[in-house]
């Protein structure tokens, strides 16, 4: 059962992160597909995230539960960080640039990283809202019992929203300005939003681990339904978590879960009947190809012309030949790929 249950959450997160890398595509499409694959690809990782946190109420795992969560999140995250800036200050000062102030800028917004870094480092913000997500949850599942959780978690929600409403109607302009003149490190803030997908997910732990036809049926029927009303223009729904729009207070809930229901639904079926064991692949490269599709296309289309397929095969493949030779070849590889275990203890030998 257990086996099961990670094939299909493994595929799954294969297959969003084949959605994250399409979602950045630069180039222009007939269809908006990118529109519709931020309604729900990234509340659906905190959803499978939270599918399987455990709280912790030991006082003395605590410290060694939040050490773990660091090791597999932020140490890849400044690795990877440290990385592309070193290979992007070279290619800037083989071009010609010598100007001390340009790098001591790109260096502050580096360090506050969140909505304030672009380009290379486009999805960064999620590991760090991520592992915040996780904190306050740990933190919540804690100090405080079931229905004051619930409590919390709406007024976090609501929070949330009205941190948008801000930036998008009274600071106003492009979601990505207005987003960026609210000053907050590492996208902490966003977590106010994660932290109830990522509460779904743990709460409604039975529900996940096996859809119903009837909830497809429902899902299905929510997911075209909310794509046919925006097509003929009824509603412009948008989500962008990273530059906090959450543009409605119900279907920033109803919109992201019918198509994650969906998905696992789908997912579920399939992999009942095949292992589709190269989106397994993908997921098992996942961090990598999160953190270099958008590098190496920066890299490669000044020598290479290609559309949305090419893209995404060089934003999959790319990556997943760089986390190879990772684990293979630099020492503590695997660390770096976010692979960290924490030993075990041995247990003295009863006489």
């Amino acid at each position: 059962m257990k086996k099961k249950r990670l094939t299909w959450v493994d595929v799954t997160k294969g297959f969003l992160m084949i959605l994250v890398v399409i979602g950045h595509y630069p180039g222009e499409l007939d269809f908006p597909l990118a529109k519709y694959i931020y309604w729900f690809h990234m509340p659906a990782f905190f959803i499978l995230s939270g599918l399987f946190f455990k709280p912790v109420f030991e006082k003395g795992l605590m410290k060694p539960t939040i050490h773990k969560r660091f090791m597999q999140l932020i140490v890849p995250y400044l690795f990877f960080l440290v990385s592309i800036t070193l290979i992007r200050y070279g290619m800037e000062i083989g071009s010609g640039n010598r100007e001390l102030s340009w790098y001591l800028n790109d260096l502050w917004t580096l360090a506050v990283g969140g909505r304030f870094i672009r380009g290379a480092y486009g999805v960064f913000w999620f590991v760090t809202t991520l592992f915040f997500t996780y904190l306050f949850f740990l933190w919540l599942t804690k100090k405080f019992n079931r229905k004051k959780q619930f409590v919390i978690l709406a007024i976090f929600y609501i929070i949330a929203h009205f941190e948008s409403i801000f930036a998008m109607h009274v600071i106003g302009g492009k979601p990505s300005e207005a987003a960026q003149s609210i000053p907050m490190i590492w996208n902490i803030d966003v977590a106010l939003m994660a932290i109830v997908y990522f509460a779904i997910g743990y709460y409604l732990k039975d529900f996940w681990m096996g859809i119903s036809k009837r909830w497809m049926a429902a899902a299905f029927t929510v997911s075209v339904t909310a794509v046919l009303l925006d097509s003929f223009k009824v509603i412009d729904y948008r989500l962008s978590m990273k530059f906090l729009r959450y543009d409605h207070f119900l279907l920033d809930l109803v919109i992201p879960l019918s198509f994650t229901i969906l998905l696992v639904g789908a997912f579920q079926f399939i992999t009942a009947r095949l292992s589709l064991s190269w989106l397994r692949k993908i997921e098992q490269h996942s961090l990598s190809i999160m953190y270099l599709h958008i590098f190496a296309d920066i890299i490669l289309n000044d020598y290479f012309t290609y559309g949305l397929i090419g893209f995404t095969a060089i934003g999959l493949f790319v990556p997943i030949i760089v986390s190879i030779l990772i684990n293979k070849l630099l020492p503590h590889g695997k660390l770096l790929l976010g692979g960290f275990s924490p030993k075990k203890k041995s247990e003295p030998i009863p006489t």
